[in-house]
């Protein structure tokens, strides 16, 4: 029953997408043949009574997907995410979606609250507002504690989110595997890697106790950084399907002119929310992908306040190195190191010309530094680098689009404060201090513990292993050994005693 079912919701979509005037370009940023998009727009336009009617303030693509519901506003917005999938036109009009629909009742969110925490919501909280803000999978309500005199935020799931979203995510993956199958020039983006992309990501958004551990460690990497604040979490008031933070007070991060009232420092906030951010992906490889100025205040005292939680990116350790040294290359304008970089990384395959690749580079660096410093843009360098090294063989990775994404939207955010801020005066010292704390020579002692401590847990094993592999390869060559088999078996030799100097050194620690 599944398959006609979808049928009927694909006929439904391209409806919409058609009535909507979207439909020409989703078929352009999919690459579509110009036969097959003359052939479905045929078989959608007689269907288009069937589609929804969008908000008529936004593009094409954001208003029929804001017309079709959640799962597809928010399908949009982790696209928005992916110029890589989309193309960059697309990515422009996927960040309009305006993730807001109109709120469900309040006797509703207090069955949810009351059913989730196993008490009526009265015997929680003393006052609980009509909702402050409805967006596509929860809404949220300012309330008052009744074991304490603390106003706080009540986040709760719409009602049937997770049954509606199982059976969007169900015809996405219909319709992906239909554009895998007939449209071949469409597998170069993976467009059923693309939806399982997103259905992790939906689904921890429809387990609140999941954005609740991300705020929770995003808190704690936090806690010492100046000029920032979240709102703590109350596990104790939380669940799967609510969420209850203490609740932030300040003026929203795009109200220029309320901040500007209230004597705010704006080029210092414009420089702190940059700084914030690279310090989040670099010295911490988790950051708030999220952080526009819908999901930022400004505390009376200048704190910037950062909530929403739902979307959260995350840079291992190798990876955070590897781009602060091709962050702090092109910020001392050495294309040479960045090239090198690349290489060294494996990012960019041996077999190409590294100093063909530094001038490609150059190509992009420049005319970046030629900019008024009111125009130079990380987020658009990010994205040229990504366009190079895509042409010299690198293959897209996720977390660096996400990290591109982002950082764009937070420039946007400090220019709003300040237009004329300078992105690489803000950003040079968060760089060089990472450079320094991460590859210097402490970055290697602190490396090198670390790997006596991995070796460590392995030592009571390790002469073991070393035995057996030495019997191994004395029993399967006769003398005498052959250079290859001599190398092993020092090696064998040398990762016990390595083992056995891990342990020594650690006792002595």
């Amino acid at each position: 029953m599944r398959g006609p079912h979808n049928i009927f919701l694909l006929v439904r979509t391209g409806a919409t997408l058609e009535r909507n005037g979207a439909m020409a370009d989703i078929m352009q940023a999919l690459e579509v043949p110009r036969a097959a998009r003359v052939a479905l727009r045929a078989l959608a336009w007689p269907f288009k009574w069937l589609g929804y009617g969008g908000d008529e303030s936004l593009p094409p693509v954001a208003r029929a997907l804001t017309a079709m519901g959640p799962a597809y506003i928010k399908f949009g917005q982790i696209l928005s995410t992916r110029p890589d999938v989309v193309g960059d036109d697309l990515t422009l009009q996927l960040r309009l979606l305006q993730d807001k629909l109109p709120p469900f009742p309040i006797e509703t969110a207090r069955a949810t609250v009351a059913y989730e925490l196993g008490r009526p919501s009265d015997e929680v909280f003393s006052e609980f507002s009509e909702p402050v803000a409805a967006a596509s999978i929860a809404q949220v309500h300012r309330a008052r504690l009744v074991d304490g005199d603390r106003d706080v935020a009540v986040k709760v799931l719409r009602p049937g989110i997770e049954r509606a979203f199982r059976r969007d995510i169900d015809t996405f993956y219909f319709a992906a595997g239909l554009v895998a199958k007939f449209l071949p020039g469409s597998r170069r983006l993976r467009p059923v890697e693309v939806i399982e992309h997103f259905e992790s990501t939906v689904l921890g958004e429809l387990d609140l106790r999941l954005e609740s551990a991300s705020a929770s460690e995003f808190a704690d990497n936090t806690r010492d950084d100046d000029g920032f604040r979240l709102p703590q979490v109350l596990w104790n008031h939380s669940s799967r399907r609510v969420m209850t933070m203490t609740w932030a007070d300040g003026i929203n991060a795009g109200d220029v002119e309320a901040l500007r009232a209230a004597g705010h420092d704006m080029t210092g906030l414009s420089q702190r929310v940059i700084q914030l951010f690279l310090s989040h992906a670099l010295r911490d490889g988790y950051f708030h992908a999220d952080m526009h100025h819908g999901n930022l205040k400004i505390a009376p005292n200048g704190d910037i306040i950062a909530y929403d939680f739902g979307i959260m990116g995350h840079i291992d350790e190798y990876t955070r190195r590897v781009y602060a040294e091709i962050l702090y290359g092109f910020i001392k304008r050495d294309y040479q190191r960045v090239a090198e970089v690349h290489f060294e990384a494996g990012y960019v395959p041996a077999d190409r010309d590294v100093d063909e690749f530094a001038r490609a580079l150059r190509a992009v660096g420049e005319p970046i530094f030629g900019m008024d410093a009111s125009r130079i843009s990380m987020g658009k360098l990010l994205a040229y680098l990504f366009e190079v090294t895509e042409r010299f063989g690198m293959e897209t990775r996720t977390e660096l689009i996400l990290l591109q994404r982002t950082m764009v939207v937070v420039e946007g955010v400090a220019r709003t404060l300040d237009p004329r801020m300078n992105i690489w005066d803000a950003a040079k010292p968060v760089v060089e201090r990472y450079i320094a704390e991460s590859i210097g020579p402490r970055a290697v002692a602190r490396d090198l513990a670390k790997t006596a401590r991995v070796l460590a847990r392995f030592g009571p094993r390790l002469p073991a292993l070393a035995e057996e592999a030495l019997i191994r390869l004395s029993r399967e060559e006769s003398p005498p050994p052959t250079p290859r088999r001599w190398h092993a078996l020092v090696w064998a030799a040398a990762g016990g005693a390595i083992g056995a100097a891990a342990v020594a050194l650690l006792a002595l620690l």
